[in-house]
């Protein structure tokens, strides 16, 4: 959402950040826009299971939405600025706060990765998106999940949203959240998705047939268009940037699940040894909270000296342009997975929830561009071990990296002058001042 803020701010257009006080941004980073806080009224423990993570989005919308329709309506009513502002932007998640709300149109900003909702057949069947109706979820057996969808392929059933909910409770939460979602973007006056034609055009196609009267723009890679200003919300280390310099080409793993995914201290334990076993150099943004409170095992430093580094945390987009860089172990998050696409670097993707598994099924079928390993079952070092090994070295390895490059090639041709993220950036900027 920064980056797409500093798109927009490079266009002439003034920026105002409504937050809550999750994830909260540093205002002082960022002094061009304004911000906004809204009190969201929840602890400020995160959530831990997947029902948890659904329960906490759902009791956000509700919990903001009194605030946010305040500061709002006082922000449009200061100085005439309700005469000034262009179009809000949000995540289709949280819309529903805003969606009754006449003026100037609701404006859903987020990749568009609602796997159950599959890409519909026809236009009619959004407003429903759960997979419930199509007959794959939920699933009542273990052999449905390898199932094939055959509206997304390659997905299986597993790597659907929702398809990791284990009661009929996160399962009806899950078809909440996203009938939620796809309403908001068909009441859109626009729809906005962190992507590029030449990697995800036959979806796009689709997109656009059954969002009819919603006008699409596909302004990726955000990262690549974007000014050179941070978007991290966390510190980043640049000091391995210097460590980066000192190593082989193409010879150093970097590690990084990204800012909200956590895992177990077991598998925390086991990706360590794995790593370690591998006897790969590495580069590991570890951060605070990942493991749940436990940290790397005891001699783990010890086996691995003089190999690897580990920093709370990285500047992902430059570690992931060097050149010493080879291979990229990520939790299949979206915009990490697009990252490593644009770094011409093959990913090694183990996934937690939600889009995940079908982002890592996605780098490895049809990307062709890495391996996926499974995210439902305990994570085992010798798998790990064997799958850094598949990457970072041999003929496979090699043919992993060269279609990499192919996709990096293609960014750089969309972010061109001229090229199609270009021209679907200047189509959004005449759209907002048409509204």
């Amino acid at each position: 959402m920064f980056q797409l803020a500093g798109l927009l701010h490079a266009r002439g257009f003034a920026v105002t950040v409504f937050h809550a006080r999750f994830t909260a941004p540093d205002p002082s980073r960022h002094p061009a826009y304004d911000f906004v806080p809204v009190p969201e009224g929840l602890p400020a423990v995160g959530p831990g299971t997947v029902v948890e993570t659904l329960e906490h989005i759902l009791a956000l919308n509700g919990s903001l939405e009194a605030p946010f329709r305040e500061r709002l309506s006082a922000l449009l009513e200061a100085s005439g600025a309700g005469d000034e502002v262009a179009c809000l932007v949000a995540d289709a998640h949280l819309l529903t706060l805003v969606d009754r709300w006449t003026w100037r149109g609701g404006w859903a900003c987020r990749r568009w990765c609602c796997a159950p909702a599959a890409p519909p057949a026809s236009a009619t069947s959004w407003p429903t998106p759960c997979s419930s109706t199509r007959g794959y979820l939920p699933v009542s057996a273990e052999s449905q999940l390898d199932a094939p969808v055959r509206e997304l392929p390659p997905y299986r059933v597993r790597d659907l949203m929702g398809a990791d909910s284990s009661s009929r409770h996160g399962h009806d939460l899950m078809c909440k959240l996203l009938s939620r979602a796809v309403e908001a973007v068909r009441a859109s006056a626009g729809f906005l998705l962190n992507t590029f034609d030449a990697l995800e055009a036959a979806d796009l196609a689709t997109i656009r047939r059954d969002l009819a009267g919603v006008p699409v723009f596909d302004v990726g890679p955000l990262h690549k268009l974007s000014p050179a200003s941070s978007s991290s919300l966390l510190q980043q280390d640049r000091s391995c940037l210097d460590w980066l310099d000192a190593q082989a080409p193409v010879s150093v793993l970097y590690i990084s699940f990204g800012s909200l995914a956590s895992m177990s201290g077991a598998d925390l334990a086991e990706a360590a040894w794995g790593v370690a076993n591998s006897g790969q150099p590495f580069l590991w943004a570890l951060r605070p909270g990942l493991g749940r409170g436990a940290a790397l095992p005891d001699g783990f430093a010890a086996a691995t000296e003089g190999r690897g580094l580990v920093v709370s945390w990285a500047p992902q987009e430059e570690v992931l342009a060097h050149a010493a860089v080879g291979g990229f172990w990520m939790h299949g998050g979206w915009n990490s997975a697009l990252e490593g696409a644009c770094g011409g670097v093959p990913m090694l993707c183990r996934p937690c929830f939600g889009d995940q598994m079908g982002n890592a099924r996605h780098v490895e079928h049809v990307w062709r561009a890495g391996i996926a390993l499974d995210g439902g079952g305990v994570l085992e070092r010798g798998a790990v071990e064997a799958a850094v090994r598949r990457l970072m070295r041999g003929e496979e390895g090699e043919g992993m990296r060269a279609r990499a490059r192919e996709l990096r090639s293609r960014a750089a041709a969309a972010v061109a002058d001229g090229g199609s993220s270009r021209l679907s950036v200047d189509k959004l900027v005449n759209h907002i001042l048409s509204l």
